[in-house]
C-alpha cells in the first residue's frame, strides 16, 4: 500500500466526485468507497483476522472482511480483487458481488462494495495489514460478535452482520 495513494471520493448518491490523497481523505474524513470481501472456505467457515496495530483506522481489531479504499480511477470490483490478494493471498477465484452498504462514524465515511469469495487454498497474510487469523464457523462468528462486539472493526460489523447472520443454518423465517 502506498502511504499517500490517490483515493476516489464519492458523494451520498454513490457517484465518484473527485479524488484526494489518502492522508487528506483520512484527516478530513471525506466520503470515499472501499471494497469489503468476506472469505469463506468450501464448508462455509469465515476467515477472521486481526488487523495490525499500524493500520490507519481501527488498528488491532478483529475483522471478518478483507478490503480497502477504492483508488482514483479504479473499478470497485477490481479493487476488491487487488485487496483480497494483497491482504490474504486469495487469487484466481471469482468474487461474488453482494451489493453496497453505506457506513459512517467519526473515523471514516464510505460506500462499501461487498463481495464474498470461496477459497480452499492457503491464506498468506500481508504483514503490514494482518497479524493473526483463523477459520471460524458462522455460528462461532455470530457468537463472538454478540459477546465481544467492541473487539471487532465496527464498519465490517455494520455492513456484514445481517448477511452473516443469514448464513446460519436452520429454518428460514
Amino acid at each position: 500500500m502506498a502511504d499517500d495513494e490517490e483515493v476516489a471520493l464519492y458523494d451520498e448518491a454513490g457517484e465518484v466526485v473527485g479524488s484526494a490523497p489518502r492522508s487528506v481523505m483520512r484527516a478530513r474524513n471525506l466520503r470515499h468507497a472501499a471494497s469489503s470481501i468476506v472469505v469463506r472456505d468450501p464448508s462455509g467457515r469465515v476467515y477472521l483476522h486481526r488487523r495490525t496495530t499500524t493500520k490507519d483506522v481501527y488498528p488491532g481489531l478483529l475483522d471478518l472482511a478483507a478490503g480497502g479504499v477504492v483508488l482514483a480511477g479504479e473499478d470497485p470490483a477490481l479493487g476488491a480483487v487487488r485487496e483480497v490478494e494483497e491482504e490474504l493471498g486469495v487469487s484466481g477465484v471469482r468474487l461474488e458481488p453482494l451489493g453496497v452498504a453505506d457506513y459512517a462514524d467519526d473515523h471514516t465515511r464510505y460506500r462499501a462494495f461487498r463481495f464474498v469469495v470461496t477459497w480452499d487454498g492457503p491464506i498468506r497474510w500481508q504483514p503490514e495489514e494482518v497479524s493473526w487469523g483463523e477459520w471460524v464457523t458462522v455460528e462461532e462468528l455470530v457468537r463472538r460478535l454478540d459477546e465481544a462486539d467492541a473487539s471487532f472493526v465496527p464498519d465490517s460489523v455494520a455492513v456484514w452482520s445481517q448477511v452473516v447472520r443469514s448464513w446460519r443454518p436452520g429454518p428460514v423465517a
